[in-house]
């Protein structure tokens, strides 16, 4: 039997061998990237299966149906985003039934939300933009957590996230989020509302957000953003920073621009 040394007694690695040892494990991480990306469809169908079984298995009170744990779509989707690993998706997988049950997902509406919806605060945009992606925009200055429900905030921001993602083209699998900071104040800052749309995207939409514009963000957006970064971790790879000329020319031709960027 191996007998593990204490911390204390094992011999700290040279620099070859920690060089060595990093370069092994790159080489490992490589190795198996490549092998996802050839697995054939079958392969594909038999993990789909095999963490069907898992969630039936462990988690039989899980919702079952469109979204729900025998959804073969969605179960490859995190299997994807889990790199393949069964286990990893069933565990990431039954956090996101259970979410979507516990959160009311599928009963969610405008008429639910219907005081902050008319605000236009945030909206779906009736066009995708140049590369084929629905465009969910959020309005900064028309976010006022003295004055509005926190939990109403959240429920309007999965509706319009879950219309969004309804409107995905085939072949498209993620879409294009445009913070629209002008005019934003300290009074719109809101950083639990930030954490918990970044726990959403990341938790229970993984890789469904394609790009982030913050478009003309003030000075004064920069500390909720030196807050916020560390959160985002692989995600803050996805933000750009540009102006209102950027997202015309960029993003959208001339007759499908956004309203609110036409001037």
């Amino acid at each position: 039997m191996a007998v593990r040394l204490p911390n204390a007694l094992r011999l700290p690695l040279s620099p070859s061998s920690q060089l060595r040892f990093k370069n092994e494990r790159r080489f490992v991480a490589l190795r198996c990237s490549a092998e996802y990306q050839t697995l054939s469809s079958s392969d594909h169908s038999k993990l789909v299966l095999e963490v069907k079984e898992k969630l039936q298995r462990d988690f039989p009170s899980l919702a079952t149906g469109k979204n729900g744990r025998d959804d073969e779509e969605m179960i490859l989707w995190f299997l994807k985003d889990r790199k393949f690993s069964v286990d990893e998706a069933v565990y990431k997988l039954s956090k996101a039934i259970k979410w979507r049950q516990d959160f009311g997902v599928s009963g969610l509406s405008e008429e639910l939300v219907k005081e902050l919806y008319q605000t236009r605060k945030a909206y779906v945009h009736d066009h995708l933009d140049k590369f084929g992606r629905p465009v969910l925009v959020v309005v900064g200055s028309k976010h006022l957590p003295a004055r509005q429900d926190p939990v109403m905030n959240q429920k309007l921001c999965v509706l319009l996230v879950e219309r969004a993602l309804s409107k995905l083209p085939p072949g498209t699998n993620n879409i294009l989020g445009i913070f629209d900071l002008r005019g934003f104040g300290a009074e719109n800052g809101d950083f639990q509302f930030l954490k918990f749309l970044i726990d959403v995207f990341y938790y229970y939409y993984p890789k469904r957000l394609g790009q982030v514009l913050f478009v003309d963000a003030p000075f004064v957006f920069q500390p909720m953003w030196q807050l916020v970064k560390p959160l985002l971790k692989s995600y803050a790879s996805l933000v750009r920073f540009c102006d209102v000329q950027t997202v015309r020319r960029e993003y959208f031709t001339d007759d499908t621009v956004p309203q609110d960027f036409k001037y």
